[in-house]
């Protein structure tokens, strides 16, 4: 009988945001796939968790998935964390889980913590309707994608390095324009955590003076409807209606 896969989402991180049923499936697990496994061992010894455990990152995932998947077809229990948050965004686990999906294997992602939805939470904008972007390309294609992201109407979420956060608040000001309101959240649900919000022009002031460090969250508001990118719509012929 064929074993399960388990997404376990890790903490962000304060190690008490971890839940119980979490804590649960990692003691029961037979194998824990980690991203680093010296980052993961400080969470495992924290939570007395002893289980065998093995490399699994972005780049050994194509090497290793294979292998993966014919242990638990074998009746292995596997969990996959990453070093904090969800897996599977912006971490490895998406094509882990895709390859379990297509063989039938029975895929469990567990709730649990993730940066994205505390930043916009506490950001003060509007967060029924939001467009995840995660880690924007760093060359190709940057340029491109900022021109489009110019018309998105809903709010926007990235992640973002604290050495490249300057650089990218300059892009969006530009590309956005400077009076766009704006939240960066940095070390959430750490000891240090911080939210700085005003236009982009007043975040990236802040941080062009003081130096950003740690976990970056931004969050930016969407273009007003005059700048709203206007969706495309077909017909039942598939062709574009006006």
């Amino acid at each position: 009988m064929a074993g399960k896969l388990y997404i376990v989402p890790t903490p962000v991180g304060n190690l008490e945001d971890m839940t119980l049923r979490a804590v649960k499936v990692l003691q029961e697990a037979d194998l824990i796939l980690a991203e680093d496994t010296r980052t993961s061992s400080v969470l495992l010894k924290h939570y007395d968790i002893h289980k065998p455990l093995q490399s699994h990152h972005k780049f050994n995932e194509h090497q290793t998935v294979q292998l993966v998947k014919e242990r638990i077809l074998a009746g292995l229990n596997v969990a996959l964390i990453s070093d904090a948050g969800t897996p599977g965004i912006s971490d490895p686990g998406f094509l882990l889980a895709r390859t379990c999906a297509e063989e039938g294997i029975e895929v469990q992602t567990l709730p649990g913590a993730t940066a994205c939805i505390p930043a916009i939470v506490s950001s003060g904008l509007p967060c029924d309707r939001f467009a995840f972007e995660g880690f924007l390309p760093q060359k190709k294609g940057r340029q491109t994608h900022l021109q489009e992201l110019a018309r998105e109407p809903r709010t926007m979420v990235f992640y973002e390095s604290p050495y490249r956060l300057v650089k990218t608040l300059e892009q969006f000001a530009e590309y956005f324009g400077p009076e766009r309101p704006c939240s960066v959240a940095r070390e959430i649900s750490k000891l240090h955590e911080e939210h700085k919000r005003g236009t982009l022009a007043q975040v990236l002031e802040w941080f062009r003076e003081h130096e950003p460090k740690g976990e970056i969250v931004i969050v930016v508001g969407g273009a007003p409807p005059e700048k709203a990118q206007k969706k495309k719509r077909y017909g039942p012929t598939g062709e574009q209606e006006e």
